[in-house]
């Protein structure tokens, strides 16, 4: 069950007063719902708040072992992205590319402790036009390097032919709609969240909304059997599976490499992929990816673009 802190008790989570919690709400967007005219404040997206807004993250110093024929990449799953690893690990056969999933947040951290050498990420920022560059800048000492991988359509997977007749995320708050969900720290509860809160919907009347699974897939796999009615999940699944999708908004996904790494042939021959016809292709076989900035820097614009990048 989701646990709910009163004005109080959050204020002594945070460790500041009663009225400061006020501001807070008003001025840094504390996360609270108000209810019979008092403020209740979901824990999960208090903590999810304060790790957001964390500044100065120690720096881990551990060095990851340098490329040696093992790709280690982490952060949040893509249908696309595992099809290209599979390029990757049949073009390159004496490499091989794995992958974590860990969501957008954790691949963050895990680039920052380094254990990873990419890190995958769609963390839509709080003006809602950019993603990635504030967390970036939270967590380390210098903003990795950031490559598109793709956009691509985020939405609600919902039951072929829509027979809730759900045309609006408002439309989850109905009675005994059931729904599965993402969890914390992916980019895909994040967008969830902010648009579950702009259309006044409590989470806490959604029958399903504590279920987590770990993939957007297994969304899909979720509404296909029946066992729920609907969910957040990108529209490539809907288009696998043939389900019904109502679309939020298009999303950049990026993959992050720190400074130190960009170089590493293991990390070039990966992105080179990004403008290779087997990965065109496999974009061209789903609805709901655009991949025409696939392989562009988008961040810093003075190092060399990976197409390139001399690879011979």
């Amino acid at each position: 069950m989701i646990k709910i802190l009163s004005t109080k008790e959050v204020a002594s989570f945070l460790g500041v007063n009663d009225k400061m919690v006020y501001s807070l709400i008003t001025d840094k967007g504390l996360p609270a719902s108000k209810v019979t005219g008092k403020w209740i404040f979901p824990l999960h997206l208090v903590v999810q708040w304060v790790e957001n807004n964390t500044v100065n993250y120690p720096q881990n110093k551990r060095a990851l072992p340098p490329y040696d024929g093992l790709l280690v990449i982490a952060g949040s799953n893509d249908i696309l992205l595992e099809k290209t690893l599979t390029i990757f690990n049949d073009r390159y056969s004496e490499y091989i590319a794995v992958f974590g999933n860990m969501g957008s947040l954790g691949g963050i951290n895990a680039l920052r402790s380094n254990l990873c050498h990419l890190a995958t990420s769609h963390l839509l920022q709080e003006s809602g036009q950019e993603y990635n560059f504030d967390y970036l800048k939270r967590q380390f000492d210098q903003a990795p390097v950031v490559v598109n991988f793709c956009k691509r359509d985020q939405g609600i997977l919902l039951q072929k032919g829509n027979p809730l007749k759900i045309k609006k995320i408002s439309d989850l708050g109905k009675s005994g709609l059931r729904i599965v969900n993402r969890s914390l720290a992916t980019g895909t509860r994040l967008l969830f969240d902010l648009e579950l809160k702009n259309a006044g919907l409590d989470c806490k009347h959604i029958k399903g909304y504590d279920r987590e699974v770990n993939r957007h897939m297994d969304v899909g796999l979720e509404i296909l059997s029946g066992r729920v009615d609907a969910g957040p999940g990108i529209r490539p699944v809907a288009s696998l599976l043939g389900l019904d999708f109502l679309p939020l908004r298009q999303e950049r996904y990026d993959l992050l490499i720190t400074h130190e790494r960009f170089f590493d042939k293991g990390i070039q021959y990966f992105l080179s992929l990004l403008h290779d016809q087997e990965f065109i292709d496999a974009a061209k076989d789903m609805d709901g990816y655009d991949i025409s900035k696939s392989g562009k820097m988008i961040f810093p614009y003075d190092l060399v673009e990976p197409e390139k990048f001399d690879l011979h």
